[in-house]
Parts: C-alpha cells; structure tokens; sequence
C-alpha cells in the first residue's frame, strides 16, 4: 500500500512568520504533528510519502503514485485542503481526511471518500482494521477520550528538519477551562489528558538524535492543565535531561493566566529552557471577560502577572479579541493602552469570530446572528456573525490597533521595555554561532536598519541593547524580526 500523507498550505497569516522565516532561511515554522504522528500509526510494510505545502509543491506525479491520500488540517488551511481535494478526485485517487477542520464541518467535503474525525488514536485504527477486512465506513467518528500515553512517536523520517523554525511535541490535550469562543475542550474534553515523562524523554531523544539542536514547541492548548503531573513528574525529568545533553533545546508553549500564581512552576518551567508562553489576554474589559467565561483572568491585575512572568524568564505572547457585544466604543484605545504597558511585544489581535460547536456560535445562532463561515484567520478584518457594534466602526476600531501597536515607535519602545524588566536565568546554553545568524544578522541590518522604515528605531535598540543588556543581543535581533514580519501581515489586512 502507497500512502501519501498531504498538509494544506496555510495563508499569510500573523503566526505564519512569512516574512520572518525569509531572515532564518527557512521554509515553514513548524512540522505537521498531527500527520507525522498518524504515519507512525500506519503498517511497516506499507510505502509512506509527506508533502507539506508550506514546505515543497504537490505533483501530479505524487498523486499518481498514492493507493490513498490522507490530509489533516485547521480551519485556515480550507482553501488549500479544498484544492488538494479536488486535484486527488480528478485523479481518482481515494481521499481520507482528518483532523479540526474536517471534524467539525465533515459536511462540507461531499469529495472526501473517508473521514476520519475526533482523535486518531480511536478512529484511524478503526480505519485502519476496517481496510483490512475490505469493508470500509465513510464517517468513523468516536465520543470518547484517546489514552495518549499509547499515542506512539511522530515519524521524523519524512520531513526534512533544517526546512522548519521550530519542532514541535505534544504534552498534553483538553483544558479545565470553559471559554465561550474556544472549541479545544469541544475537541479534546475538559480534562488535561497527559502523555508520561518516560513518553516525553523518548520524544525529545528521539528529536535530538535526528540532529535537531533549536527551538522545540510543546504545542498543548493549555500547558498547565495538569500541575501537579507537570511539577511533580514532566518537568523534574526535562531538567535532569536537558542537564544529561547539554542543553541542547530551548522551548515554547501556551498557558493560561494563572500560571503567573505558581512560582514553583515558573522555576522549574524556566529550568527546563522554557523561554516564551503564549497567553491569551482576549481583553482588560471585566464586562468582556464575563460575557465569554474566561473566569481564569477575572479579578486580577493582568498586566501584573504579564510582568511577574516577565521577571521569571519567559516571555509573555499575548492574544487579544475585541468584537465582544460588551465592548465600550473606547475598547481599541484600551487595548492599546494595556498592551504598551503590559510590554507584551508580540501581541495577536483579532476580530472575536464564532467557531463552529462552541457556545459562542449556537448562541449566536439561536440569536441569528451568523452571517458566514469562518476563515480561520481572525487578523483579515472579518468575522462570520453581526457584531453589536457597527461593523465599520469595529473594523476601523481594530485596524487603528494594529497599526498603532506594530508602528516603529510602539513596537520598539515595547521591545525596549520588555528588555528591561526581562529576566532570562543566569544558566542559559551558550549560542553558538553558525554561518547562517552571521546570514540572519546581515539581512536584519540591511532590511531593518538600512532600507526598513523602522530603521531608526532599529539602530536605538540595538545600540541599548548593546550597551544595557549585551546578553540579550539575540533576543532583541529576533524581536526585531517579528516586528518587521508582524507589520507587514498588518499591513496586508488592512489594505
């Protein structure tokens, strides 16, 4: 059996880093997870192909190659998983498809031979017993929970890592909370389901015997969903490893608010070599974070936290919504306003849009009030439902945010900011530099300090970093980069 494994291509988009990846020489920011762990699920024998769209092109010859096609994709990638769709159908090569987008609207791909939906641990091996016995379903679908701890390793062997930014691995799915726009917990549950440590150190080994020695994304929706498993059992062993290894990973993840609470679990997150959490702050209006339950960042000074994280070494990404029906006319004045001095520098901003099965969305349309479907892409000035507030004042609103906040003087005065109150610990592994950041540093300077509107404010960072925080010298460099890439996504949408 010939398998040809496809990921849709994502638009441009704030987390693309299209604009960024152009500075590092590479293709795309992370691996498709999802498929590489579902090739890991597929027979020995069986020939096995990966083509990532971000990455390399689809040929008609890989097509023609394929006994079946798998894709798996997000609500962004629609449009190109529609193409890949109609191209294999021309070709009458069978289609299974999986993963968010096809789980949560499997009736908008009639062209689609074989859904396979929920979790694949479940459903995918029920596929799978089912194509041996030559009776296939059309939709395998399943409510329960997989066990994760027999969710075997990614298949790294079909990608080409140098191609990619970061690696990514999986700690954990669901999330306690219960916030009205979210559909995690409709996909993964309210319980924060957790792989072992023993899985996690054999993944990470297994990333690190592949050659990989950069940045690796736990890609968990909610990292801290299960404390007492992270601090008694994950994280002692990441640290012990990393120790063993050298240090040769530095890490990601998102997390909600009330990791700001736990310093226990800020120490040994920052030991482990977590360095950035995305947290997603959606508003500093309490009329706002009550009407979409995200009880987790009432009743507290959010900025505070931002900044106490800050000052235990990682940096705070934040997310930001407005669209809200509680939002007060002067809502775009407050977000800008928090996140300057939140010094959050990377901060996405979108246009709240209802995903298909939240709360958000059978409310809104109980109310009437979906007019569309969603893009996937809450940053191009859309949204799919009637907003309370009038759509051109929200649209403009929004805009006037973004292109405040990513103008040359906001964003590296954040930067600026964020540097100074910035905490990074004293042990860090020692960047090497390789030929390519001697490429990086030649391109940022030509294209940010030469000819880049920004190049002012490029040359007075650089400068007080230099002189004020030399070990932040890399970090200052990169942030200049998102800048750069997050102003022209901006840009793009506001055009």
């Amino acid at each position: 059996m010939k398998i040809l494994l496809i990921y849709p291509q994502f638009p441009v988009t704030f987390w693309s880093f299209t604009w960024a990846l152009k500075f590092v020489s590479k293709r795309a920011s992370t691996p498709p997870l999802g498929l590489l762990t579902v090739a890991a699920m597929l027979p020995d024998e069986w020939e096995r192909k990966l083509i990532d769209l971000n990455v390399s092109d689809l040929k008609e010859s890989h097509i023609a190659w394929a006994d079946y096609v798998f894709i798996s994709a997000m609500s962004i990638q629609k449009k190109s998983a529609e193409n890949v769709i109609e191209r294999c159908s021309r070709r009458g090569v069978k289609i299974v498809a999986g993963g968010p987008l096809f789980t949560t609207s499997p009736k908008d791909f009639p062209a689609v031979d074989h859904l396979v939906l929920n979790e694949a641990e479940i459903t995918f091996s029920e596929f799978l017993d089912d194509l041996e016995k030559g009776k296939l379903r059309r939709i395998y679908s399943s409510e329960k929970w997989a066990d994760i701890t027999r969710t075997p390793m990614p298949d790294w062997d079909l990608i080409k890592m140098k191609k990619y930014a970061t690696m990514s691995i999986q700690h954990s799915r669901g999330c306690p909370f219960n916030c009205d726009f979210c559909d995690i917990t409709l996909l993964y549950g309210h319980r924060a389901r957790v792989k072992d440590s023993h899985q996690i150190i054999a993944e990470l080994e297994n990333i690190y015997n592949h050659g990989w020695r950069e940045n690796v994304f736990f890609v968990d929706d909610n990292f801290i969903g299960n404390k007492r498993v992270l601090k008694e059992e994950t994280l002692p062993a990441v640290i012990d490893w990393m120790k063993s290894r050298n240090y040769p990973f530095t890490f990601n993840t998102q997390a909600s608010i009330n990791i700001a609470d736990d310093e226990e679990l800020m120490e040994l997150m920052t030991a482990a070599g977590f360095t950035t959490v995305f947290v997603g702050i959606e508003t500093p209006s309490p009329e706002g974070l009550k009407e979409c339950s995200k009880t987790q960042n009432e009743r507290r000074d959010m900025a505070a936290c931002v900044k106490n994280i800050h000052g235990f070494g990682m940096e705070v990404q934040g997310g930001f919504i407005v669209g809200f029906d509680s939002d007060p006319k002067s809502i775009f004045e407050d977000q800008i306003r928090f996140i300057q001095n939140s010094s959050i520098v990377t901060a996405m901003v979108g246009i709240l849009t209802a995903l298909k099965g939240t709360k958000l969305y059978k409310r809104l349309e109980r109310e009437n009030r979906i007019v569309s479907g969603e893009t996937g892409d809450n940053t191009d000035c859309s949204t799919n439902f009637k907003p309370r507030m009038d759509l051109t004042s929200l649209v403009a609103g929004y805009k006037r945010i973004v292109s405040t906040i990513y103008s040359p003087a906001y964003y590296y005065r954040r930067v600026r900011t964020f540097l100074a109150e910035y905490q990074p610990p004293k042990r860090r592994r020692i960047i090497r530099f390789k030929p390519v950041h001697i490429l990086t540093l030649m391109k940022t300077t030509l294209f940010l300090g030469i000819i880049g509107r920004e190049r002012v404010e490029y040359w007075k960072l650089m400068f007080w970093t230099f002189f004020r925080r030399p070990r932040l010298f890399p970090l200052a460099t990169t942030l200049a980069i998102y800048g750069f890439n997050h102003r022209k996504v901006f840009e793009k949408s506001i055009r």
